[in-house]
């Protein structure tokens, strides 16, 4: 606190609340974070309080919900360590997908930007003739985005090695899944379907379809069953050691579409749900009873964080995604850059990076916007009650709203800028799997 105080930021802020500084100067100041979590003054716009008050009585006025329902919505606007606006902001609501925020955040600063989870392909038998004469085995590292396009790839490295078949079966050990399932045995019955094209059903059609033209289609024919075995062999001969996409590609994908499965997965990579609960408050550097969590994913009521939290929590991220020449807009869907999963139907200004979360009476918003007068805003929205779609409607207009009080900004920030915009994920790529048997 007392390095922040005498750095000269504070005042800047203090200059700016008082129409000291030039607006065109405005936004390049303002783009400076403060430690997540720490505000140390109330903003003297009253934009963001007015704006707030306005919200809370649209929506007792539409309907959307009573007079009792009120002290149950939570708000927190923040710029910096300037406070705009607060509504029961510092009380823990049940925060549904809000929850992948703190995944995220613990997961990246655990692991890092371009972590890989890695799953390796081994056989105990030998390969003769381009018969594997023995079992297939699929030792499982926690990769969350096995998905169809990966499986064709590994497909097509086992044909380039020359295996064409296997006489045993196909052991599942380890954290394996595919396609968001993790049932090992449903896992591997996919599996064993995406490697051999002759048995292909009308999902991985369409996928290979989208690939890369030119995309070979694998036939590997296995001619036993699907097994799982919680140990694996030690005497099993490495075949294939297959990488995943860097984490923040996955990341990036699991908050686009807001995916359970791979939240929870990251979730237990770094050690559950309780290990991602405390080490987001630390890293956030808010009281640890304002992330209360029962999963990495936010199913259910019990997970529970506060507004001012979570915008802590996308602070912490941001600094963090810096260290690596990244942003938060590389990690969360961004408004005109996105217009995939979540950010689909949404009428943010430009530029508004966001998280959902839904459950069936909670609809949750959070992220951060680029404005002339106040930088960044970052801002957390958190509805209770049953009007899920009336929620979001009205959630993108106070945004809106007070995107038009403080002026939309000049151009947009780089802080909000993706590196890649608009760019897909790198699935099936055959040089993330490495050959490593030598015949």
């Amino acid at each position: 606190m007392l390095e922040l105080l005498s750095s000269g930021l504070v005042s800047i802020w203090l200059e700016m609340a008082g129409v000291k500084i030039k607006p065109a100067d405005a936004l390049d100041a303002v783009t400076w974070q403060s430690s997540p979590g720490l505000v140390i003054a109330p903003d003297p716009n009253p934009a963001g309080v007015n704006t707030v008050k306005e919200y809370l009585k649209n929506l007792v006025t539409s309907k959307l919900i009573d007079q009792n329902l009120a002290a149950s919505q939570g708000i927190w606007l923040q710029s910096g360590p300037m406070l705009m606006a607060n509504h029961q902001g510092t009380t823990p609501l049940p925060a549904a997908s809000l929850t992948k925020i703190a995944t995220s955040l613990v997961a990246l600063k655990t692991l890092g930007t371009e972590h890989q989870f890695e799953t390796t392909i081994a056989t105990n038998g030998s390969v003769i003739n381009g018969v594997l004469q023995g079992d297939l085995v699929i030792n499982g590292g926690g990769d969350p985005m096995f998905v169809w396009e990966e499986a064709i790839a590994l497909g097509n490295t086992l044909n380039k090695m020359g295996i064409k078949q296997v006489k045993g079966n196909l052991l599942i050990t380890g954290n394996f899944a595919m396609n968001f399932q993790r049932h090992p045995l449903l896992a591997g019955q996919m599996l064993k379907q995406a490697l051999n094209s002759k048995t292909w059903t009308r999902p991985a059609v369409y996928i290979h379809s989208i690939m890369p033209k030119g995309t070979a289609k694998p036939q590997v024919a296995i001619n036993g069953t699907i097994k799982y075995t919680a140990q694996p062999n030690p005497k099993q001969t490495l075949l294939v050691r297959h990488r995943s996409l860097p984490l923040k590609q996955v990341i990036k994908e699991m908050n686009v579409y807001s995916n359970n499965e791979i939240a929870q997965m990251l979730a237990e990579s770094v050690g559950g749900h309780g290990v991602v609960q405390a080490k987001a408050a630390r890293f956030a550097r808010v009281p640890e009873a304002e992330i209360q969590l029962i999963n990495g994913s936010g199913l259910g009521q019990e997970n529970r964080i506060s507004p001012r939290a979570a915008c802590a929590m996308l602070m912490a991220l941001q600094q963090e995604a810096g260290a690596y020449q990244l942003n938060l807009a590389d990690l969360f869907p961004t408004s005109g850059f996105d217009q995939r999963g979540t950010m689909q139907y949404r009428r943010m200004p430009q530029a508004t990076v966001m998280k959902t979360g839904t459950l069936r009476d909670v609809s949750a918003l959070a992220g951060v916007v680029p404005t002339r007068d106040r930088g960044l805003v970052w801002f957390a929205i958190i509805n209770r009650g049953p009007q899920i779609g009336a929620f979001r409607q009205q959630q993108d207009k106070l945004l809106q709203s007070l995107v038009q009080q403080l002026q939309v900004a000049p151009t947009t920030p780089t802080a909000v800028t993706p590196h890649s915009p608009k760019s897909l994920p790198d699935l099936g790529n055959t040089k993330r799997s490495e050959i490593v048997y030598g015949g």
